[in-house]
C-alpha cells in the first residue's frame, strides 16, 4: 500500500519539486517475497482512487544501501531495518519512522476498516515525510 500511495502522490504533481527523481519501493522486514497484496489492501487503495498490482518484497541491506530514505511503520521495523546495516552508520542514518510521533498500526487481520484507515494515514504521512526529508 505504501508504495502505491507514494507513487500516486508523486505522479499527481501535488508534491512539487523534481518528482521525476523519486523512485519508490515497499518492502517488509518480515515479508515473504512474491506474495500478492491482500484483497483488503487492494480494495482500500481502490477506494482512494489508487490502482496497484504489486507483490511483497523482503527488505534487504542492498535495498537500504541503494536508497536515499527508508521509512518504517513502527519502531520495531526501524530497528529491524537498521540491524540489516549494522556497523554502517551512514546507511543506518537513512532509516526513519514514517510517523515520528507514533507507530503506524499494521492492519493485517483487522478487516476493511483498518485497511481504509491505513490508506488514508499513508496518503497524509508519506507526502509530508518526503517533503520534510528530501532536499528541495
Amino acid at each position: 500500500m505504501a508504495e502505491a500511495i507514494a507513487r500516486a502522490e508523486i505522479e499527481s504533481g501535488r508534491m512539487g519539486g523534481d518528482q521525476g527523481r523519486i523512485f519508490t519501493v515497499s518492502a517488509g522486514t518480515s515479508a515473504m517475497d512474491g506474495h500478492p497484496c491482500s484483497g483488503e489492501a487492494i480494495d482500500a487503495l481502490r477506494r482512494i482512487g489508487v490502482e496497484h498490482e504489486g507483490r511483497s518484497k523482503r527488505l534487504t541491506a542492498q535495498m537500504i544501501r541503494a536508497a536515499d530514505l527508508v521509512f518504517g511503520m513502527t519502531a520495531g521495523h526501524v530497528s529491524a531495518a537498521r540491524s540489516l546495516v549494522a556497523g554502517e552508520p551512514e546507511q543506518s542514518a537513512k532509516i526513519h519512522p514514517l510517523d515520528p510521533k507514533s507507530d503506524v498500526d499494521d492492519p493485517i487481520g483487522l478487516g476493511h476498516a483498518s485497511y481504509d484507515r491505513l490508506a488514508r494515514q499513508f496518503r497524509d504521512l508519506i507526502p509530508k515525510r518526503l517533503a520534510e526529508m528530501l532536499p528541495a
